[in-house]
């Protein structure tokens, strides 16, 4: 395994921590957020456009490339980089979220996961091996191992059965990574238990033996109440190495990173910036430096008749292409004549605020405030 994340600065405030990832395509500084590719391209944006956003790190989905263009194709341009003319680095999920949110298309034994394609109605296993080998292929930055996401709720024998199988799958993952000598990608472990403390415990202890370059805490943000998701968090983390990234898959909203961050995350996902985006739900900080404590964002529904004839900008203080450029009164009228460059604009705006705040959030670091 890599030495590739060094902590530059540990908050004295809470177990916040800004650090620095180097990875094969670039360097990346933490804690970072990454807008979703899903099949190879944030909805509505070109890749240069992701770039001009200041984006560091975008996440692609290892199961939908697979089924659609197929590894053929990508492996023909040269790996998804040089497909989708990205340069900056790329993390690809495993497949296991699918296990989650196609629960209804596939069928989990010990080998692996078998899904009925809803492209072709062919059936395709995912094993744990097959799932690192089309992330060498991709050719991604950090890959992930396959895993099981278990639903909220879930009982207890079902999360420790499962997280059995997550572990087990979790090896051959490892030992099929080193097998092919795979250098220039770093390979994350996922600790799996639902809300089960010695589950979680269980989960992140045997990962942590195994050695993997980073850790993400899987299994969140699945319907559960966000108290106990910060439980999880506060009890889990403590267990990870210092020395390691750690990353809470698919979170969240704007005060949710902030709480993570604050409990020692360094990486996040969300679709909520590019989905809420697209049905007319934008972010807005309430200050021109806010303090990250109380209400430091609000959302704007620009659909509402209120902004009809608004001629400011969304937000006076960002500096993305939409504020610089539209009024609330344009956006507005795009949204209702339904023409799709009020997506376009409203996703440009919404990622921006989120990478935004994550540059608020390390200055804040940085500055002993957070």
């Amino acid at each position: 395994m890599t030495d590739n994340f060094r902590v530059s600065k540990k908050s004295i405030k809470s177990r916040a921590r800004q650090g620095v990832l180097r990875l094969a395509h670039g360097r990346v500084d933490t804690p970072f957020f990454m807008p979703i590719a899903t099949r190879g391209a944030v909805k509505t944006l070109t890749s240069e456009e992701v770039a001009e956003l200041k984006t560091q790190i975008i996440l692609a989905n290892t199961y939908h490339l697979w089924q659609r263009p197929g590894l053929k194709v990508i492996k023909k341009a040269g790996g998804l980089h040089s497909f989708m003319r990205w340069s900056g680095p790329i993390l690809t999920d495993s497949g296991g979220y699918q296990v989650f949110s196609l629960a209804h298309a596939r069928k989990i034994t010990k080998n692996g996961v078998t899904f009925v394609s809803d492209i072709d109605g062919k059936k395709n296993i995912l094993t744990p091996e097959q799932a690192v080998r089309i992330q060498q292929i991709l050719g991604s930055d950090i890959m992930m191992c396959l895993d099981e996401c278990t639903p909220y709720p879930c009982a207890r024998d079902y999360a420790k059965k499962s997280l059995t199988l997550t572990h087990r799958w979790a090896l051959r993952c490892l030992s099929y990574f080193k097998k092919k000598k795979i250098s220039r990608q770093l390979i994350f472990g996922i600790i799996q238990g639902s809300i089960y403390r010695d589950l979680r415990r269980q989960s992140a202890e045997g990962l942590v033996k195994l050695g993997f370059d980073g850790y993400a805490v899987g299994g969140l943000a699945v319907g559960e109440p966000v108290e106990e998701m910060y439980e999880v968090l506060d009890y889990t983390l403590p267990l990870l190495p210092h020395n390691k990234p750690r990353y809470l898959m698919g979170v969240g909203k704007p005060e949710q990173i902030v709480a993570a961050v604050r409990r020692g995350v360094d990486m996040f996902d969300c679709v909520m910036p590019t989905r809420n985006a697209r049905h007319g739900l934008l972010y807005k900080f309430t200050s021109k430096q806010p303090s990250l404590s109380g209400n430091f964002y609000e959302e704007v529904r620009i659909k509402q008749s209120r902004f009809t004839d608004d001629l400011k900008p969304l937000d006076v203080n960002c500096d993305c292409y939409t504020c610089r450029n539209f009024s609330r009164a344009y956006l507005r009228h795009l949204f209702m004549s339904e023409e799709t460059l009020g997506w376009r604009l409203a996703t440009l705006h919404n990622l921006r605020f989120y990478l935004r705040l994550m540059e608020i959030i390390r200055q804040q670091i940085n500055n002993g405030k957070l």
